[in-house]
């Protein structure tokens, strides 16, 4: 099977793909380098992957309507990762999640009809539920109160996926990820500026009064949760689903800075400081779907998840 894996060299693509060659798959990856993080962290992501004969890399914008054009291989299954990141930054910045996340995935889409591709995993968020107060969160819920432009760029990609699904009969299987963490995590995430910030000595400053919390999820429980899907659609027909992956056991943010400083071997100076705008005060994944559908089921608990980390980690510094 051909998979096409968009923003293939981020931390959440280049570990699926790493995956799914492991799994004798064939994976054709796009990523153009977004400067919302070094390139040279995603060129490292990438590095191992580049000498696997059965990987194909091209660097391309999928907001260039030509940008498609490049390959030549039949595509099976499209997994589509690729977005402009990032809750807070997207309030300075809306128009540029508008153009990346909404217009980029409609070009995808145009593409795969051209092409007569139907089936299609698509990256959506947990932050498209909000600040809602039925927890744990479940996909049949009401999303209208997304409170970042991130998150109405998610929710619209949700929809607008709907509407090609519709009408051109594509299978799609839209995940709402929860709070993806592990080794080669990107540098603006929590666990990975918290970690640098204890083990370089520096102060760790929290928003909100530390009792926030995040359903955070393993990656291997993720890249599991997403070949599960591919396999899912891949036997389906007239078949689209919104489904939760995450752990289902949300950890506060003063437990996730404890854990971390116990791994690292060292205690911060912790500053507290009042909750920014676009940050939700919780998330909860409901998973029951995910396992009924996927057989879905989160391996690896809290702190096993940061050692391996901080591992990780470790070995870069």
């Amino acid at each position: 099977m051909n998979i096409l894996v968009t923003g293939c060299a981020g931390f959440i693509g280049s570990s699926l793909t790493q995956r799914l060659l492991n799994e004798d798959y064939r994976v054709i990856g796009i990523d153009n380098f977004d400067p919302f993080y070094p390139k040279a962290l995603k060129e490292k992501n990438l590095k191992a992957l580049l000498y696997h004969p059965c990987f194909t890399f091209y660097e391309a914008d999928i907001t260039e309507p030509d940008c498609f054009s490049v390959i030549k291989d039949n595509i099976n299954c499209v997994v589509h990762l690729a977005a402009k990141a990032g809750v807070r930054p997207s309030i300075d910045f809306p128009s540029d999640y508008t153009k990346n996340n909404i217009f980029g995935t409609q070009n995808l889409l145009n593409w795969m009809v051209l092409k007569g591709i139907h089936k299609y995993i698509f990256a959506s968020s947990s932050s498209v539920y909000g600040n809602s107060l039925t927890v744990p969160f479940k996909e049949t819920q009401d999303v209208n109160e997304t409170i970042s432009p991130y998150a109405f760029t998610k929710k619209s990609g949700e929809i607008l996926n709907y509407t090609y699904h519709h009408l051109y009969n594509i299978d799609i299987v839209n995940l709402r990820l929860f709070t993806v963490y592990g080794p080669k995590q990107r540098p603006d995430l929590a666990i990975r500026k918290f970690t640098d910030l204890i083990y370089s000595d520096k102060p760790v400053t929290l928003y909100g009064d530390g009792t926030s919390s995040r359903d955070y999820t393993f990656i291997d429980d993720i890249v599991e949760g997403i070949i599960s899907s591919v396999r899912l659609v891949s036997k389906s027909n007239d078949f689209f689903e919104i489904i939760n992956l995450g752990s289902n056991h949300p950890i506060t943010l003063i437990e996730m800075v404890n854990v971390i400083s116990d791994a690292v071997g060292k205690k911060p100076e912790i500053i507290f400081n009042k909750m920014q705008p676009g940050d939700v005060s919780r998330t909860y994944a409901d998973i029951t779907k995910a396992g009924r559908l996927l057989s879905y089921s989160p391996r690896t608990p809290f702190k096993e998840g940061i050692t391996k980390f901080v591992e990780w980690y470790f070995a870069q510094n």
